[in-house]
């Protein structure tokens, strides 16, 4: 037992203080500390954890310094505000607990929580991590654009895992995208030709291999090229993880630390695998999203209803609404084949699918490319019409269509049109004077029996007169006041004949406002409408006699 002296008397040094024998068996560490801070004894807990300490020491010689603080400071009593003092003695964490002892003497149990202070840092690390991957994955899967999931990786990681971060992107030809951030700069996107060689293990990475551990990687073998600009090195310590995508890597990511000290920790790697993880996912899902909208873009701009514009002195409008407003693509459809000179014919077509969606519009995109081979036998509509129905009869589509040619030709002042409708509405055509009149074509449907029969019909528009086809979208609208009733013929009709004299946008604009009116927010087909309108008088515009036949239709 250690024994010491205080003041000016001594006490025997096997004597120990007079508080019982109670603290000496203790398995904890004890320490007897005088009023003045002077070690009087310890237990033998205590001189293997203080092997230097000595009856009689000093104030901060043989206490601990935290200790021998909060014993001059409190005197040994309770601190209820601050709770029992704390801290470390060779690595190791004691709470110190006082009880009083013999002549003003106090007695200090130090109690370890070393384990559990490293269990708690561990949980709250574990707890901080899982936050980053939480955030990380929120994050990232709220874009879909691969750039900006690129930078948002780098920035995320340079900011919780290193000083600095590189993604470096799949290769493109001969040059790889990078992406570079440091911790607090900015984030800069580069595409370069680089040696991926160069860095130990990226080409690795960039295969989907496994990361090579940190320790491996010599941070002065790295290129000049994987540092950021603005990076305060020289770099410390270097993590090469691949970034493992949907069955292709998505790429790689290289993470640096400044300053030979700050090495990553294998429970940093393991950190640092995970957060790749995540980011190769929302990469790869980004990137295939974006293959797919190229596909879609690609595909779409070949079904897609073209815009129209004057042809040969003859004024083309067209108006398309699909049956679902999130579609861009349905069942019907329109074209406009200019003439190879003023001399030849336009052919105008127009037709509906049966169906809507995506199925109708693959159906549609082979009627149009179809129709587009016929066009050097546009002169004769029944034989398009059966081949047509033909090519319709021996696919494997299930699906028929109505459909109707026009082939314009401008002679003069005057525009003669040829129509011939396959189970199509009648066109309708708007006189000078507001009339409305039905173009009388007829026939039957296309790709439902083995023969096309219909009818062609000529007609002429005289300046500022217009023919409009149109799809039983419109009239078969179903709205009003009682959410039920057709837009019907009729109403259509009236439309048209306040249309007198308007030009082609504005007759398809307003047939197009006063059906979505009568709509409101139900449920309709696909819509689709071509007005063919005949300039004011002009210069010829053929070879033709000025006049010819007769206005009306025939």
């Amino acid at each position: 037992m250690i024994s010491a002296s205080r003041g000016s008397s001594a006490r025997p040094r096997d004597a120990g203080p007079p508080i019982g024998a109670a603290w000496i068996e203790a398995p904890c560490p004890v320490l007897v500390i005088d009023r003045h801070g002077r070690l009087v004894g310890a237990n033998e807990a205590a001189r293997l954890l203080l092997p230097a300490a000595a009856p009689g020491d000093e104030p901060h010689t043989g206490v601990p310094p935290w200790l021998a603080e909060a014993h001059l400071r409190t005197g040994g009593l309770p601190d209820a505000s601050a709770g029992p003092p704390t801290g470390e003695i060779g690595h190791r964490h004691f709470v110190a607990h006082p009880t009083p002892g013999a002549a003003d003497d106090v007695v200090w149990w130090l109690v370890e929580e070393t384990g559990r202070r490293r269990a708690e840092a561990a949980l709250s690390r574990a707890r901080q991590r899982s936050e980053v991957l939480a955030e990380v994955s929120s994050t990232l899967l709220s874009t879909l654009n691969a750039p900006r999931c690129m930078e948002v990786t780098a920035s995320l990681a340079a900011e919780h895992l290193a000083d600095a971060a590189v993604v470096v992107a799949p290769p493109q030809g001969r040059s790889h995208p990078l992406t570079f951030a440091r911790r607090g700069g900015p984030v800069t996107r580069t595409t370069r030709p680089v040696d991926v060689a160069g860095v130990p293990g990226l080409a690795e990475a960039l295969q989907g291999f496994p990361p090579v551990p940190a320790r491996w990687i010599n941070p002065d073998d790295l290129p000049s090229w994987t540092v950021p600009e603005g990076f305060t090195g020289p770099v410390g310590s270097v993590i090469v993880a691949p970034l493992p995508g949907h069955g292709v890597p998505a790429g790689a990511l290289i993470l640096l630390r400044s300053g030979t000290e700050q090495v990553f920790t294998e429970g940093e790697e393991s950190f640092a695998r995970l957060f790749a993880a995540r980011a190769g996912a929302a990469l790869s899902a980004a990137r295939l999203y974006s293959e797919q909208a190229a596909i879609t873009a690609t595909l779409l701009r070949d079904l897609l209803p073209p815009a129209l514009s004057d042809v040969h002195g003859v004024e083309y409008a067209g108006g398309y609404r699909a049956a679902q407003d999130h579609d861009r693509v349905g069942g019907d459809f329109y074209d406009v084949h200019p003439g190879a000179d003023p001399g030849e014919e336009t052919l105008v077509v127009l037709g509906d699918v049966a169906g809507k969606g995506l199925d109708a519009a693959v159906l549609t995109g082979k009627i149009r490319n179809t129709l587009h081979a016929l066009l050097p036998l546009a002169q004769d509509h029944q034989r398009v019409l059966n081949l047509l129905n033909g090519a319709l009869l021996s696919s494997h589509h299930k699906r028929f269509a109505t459909l109707v040619l026009a082939s314009v030709r401008r002679y003069g002042d005057r525009t003669r049109i040829r129509m011939t409708s396959a189970g199509h509405l009648p066109p309708l055509i708007i006189r000078t004077d507001g009339t409305v009149e039905e173009a009388p074509t007829r026939g039957t449907l296309v790709g439902a029996l083995p023969t096309v029969t219909a009818h062609t019909v000529h007609t002429e528009l005289g300046p500022g007169e217009t023919c409009l086809l149109y799809t039983d979208g419109i009239t078969e609208a179903r709205g009003g006041p009682l959410g039920d009733d057709m837009f019907g013929e009729d109403r259509l009709r009236q439309a048209l004949s306040e249309c007198a004299g308007m030009p082609p946008e504005a007759v398809v604009e307003r047939v197009r406002m006063l059906v979505a009116q009568w709509l409101g927010t139900g449920r309709h087909d696909d819509i689709a409408a071509v007005a063919i309108s005949a300039r004011p008088a002009g210069p010829p515009a053929g070879d033709g006699p000025a006049g010819g036949p007769p206005r009306r239709s025939a």
